[in-house]
């Protein structure tokens, strides 16, 4: 448990220390967020505030997992394992993504940055990098970091895919995921504060799977994860990354996170779930992110069919501020959905333990 507050603890000080050296130096260099033209007029007003506050984030996650494991040099078997590094290399990887789309933006003074293919690309590499080392690496028992079976809050043994299915299956969770974030960082510290629950459903999550690792212990419920302990140790570091960040973030913001930290993030959430095997569920403690996406697939969709549009404007938060609400309201409410989606999503990986043990 201490390494785990040092973890989150090491991940909030370095993200809400760094972050005003991150708005002066950005600022300095006049690394300045473009707004898209056709967005609400209420946020042409934050054209050049200081973005790619991402670096920050993913430099707090991987600085508060080094901490943390710092103070593990003196336990036997709890090092740096295959998990945790995989993790990390996902957020990294899909963080540089974002890095080189949030450069072109300010490079060209435009709100679009890395064309839809170079995007995709850049995530399809890493994506499959990710799917393809996760399932090697096997530990003394033999179980590797995913497993190529579908998961819920286990795995669902009639959905084993293979290992080609598995790549191709989570090359697309992790895009979906990763555009998902970066879909709802549209308002000030929607994403961040969003994530930073999501995170925390992950801490828990994880570390229950640790006091009841059937590698540890054969017991009713148990459950078959590799490193669940290290696993716990990122999202704790990466929830702790964006509560400091969100210390600078929240309305009105002095700094965004570009998509240098929504694809991050969202990468990083969509690796929690597969290596903690909780696929599925991510869709229900991501609620707010599903919805936010498929507000944008819904409205594209309707309009090619109908030359009609559903929402007043696409993604989700947009059409409720056009409909009257305040940003700040909107901020909350939506943190308010996310708060109940976790739950519930807690609630759900609960209730399969109680039927395991029959309760």
């Amino acid at each position: 448990m201490r390494s785990i507050l040092i973890a989150a603890g090491f991940g909030l000080v370095i993200s809400i220390l760094s972050t005003p050296l991150a708005i002066r130096a950005f600022r300095r260099h006049g690394l300045g967020q473009e707004i898209r033209d056709d967005g609400p007029e209420t946020h042409l007003s934050k054209k050049g505030t200081p973005t790619m506050g991402g670096t920050v984030i993913v430099a707090a996650t991987v600085g508060g997992y080094a901490a943390a494991h710092l103070f593990l040099l003196d336990q036997p078997g709890r090092g740096v394992t295959a998990s945790g590094l995989l993790l990390l290399f996902l957020m990294v990887g899909l963080g540089t993504v974002g890095f080189l789309d949030d450069y072109l933006k300010i490079r060209f003074r435009r709100s679009l940055g890395l064309n839809k293919t170079a995007k995709l690309v850049g995530q399809l590499v890493i994506g499959v990098t990710f799917a393809a080392l996760a399932i090697n690496f096997p530990g003394g028992d033999g179980m590797t970091p995913a497993s190529t079976t579908v998961s819920y809050v286990r795995d669902i043994a009639p959905l084993a895919l293979g290992a080609v299915g598995f790549v191709v299956l989570a090359y697309l969770f992790i895009a979906g995921f990763s555009n998902a974030v970066n879909l709802t960082d549209g308002l000030d510290g929607l994403a961040a504060g969003s994530s930073a629950m999501v995170f925390a459903s992950y801490v828990f999550i994880s570390f229950w799977q640790f006091t009841h690792d059937c590698t540890t212990e054969l017991i009713v419920g148990c459950y078959e994860v590799r490193d669940p302990l290290d696993v716990t140790l990122v999202a704790a570091a990466g929830m702790g990354a964006c509560l400091g960040f969100l210390w600078w973030n929240t309305s009105p913001a002095r700094i965004f996170m570009g998509d240098t930290g929504s694809l991050a993030l969202g990468g990083l959430l969509s690796g929690l779930a597969i290596v903690t095997r909780t696929e599925l569920l991510l869709i229900v403690t991501g609620g707010l992110f599903v919805a936010v996406t498929l507000s944008v697939v819904i409205q594209v969709a309707f309009f090619r069919a109908t030359r009609r549009r559903v929402f007043r404007m696409a993604p989700l938060h947009h059409h409720f501020e056009l409909a009257g609400w305040t940003e700040n309201t909107v901020i909350v409410r939506f943190w308010l959905v996310t708060g109940m989606a976790v739950a519930f999503g807690l609630g759900l990986f609960y209730a399969d333990w109680l039927a395991f043990v029959g309760l």
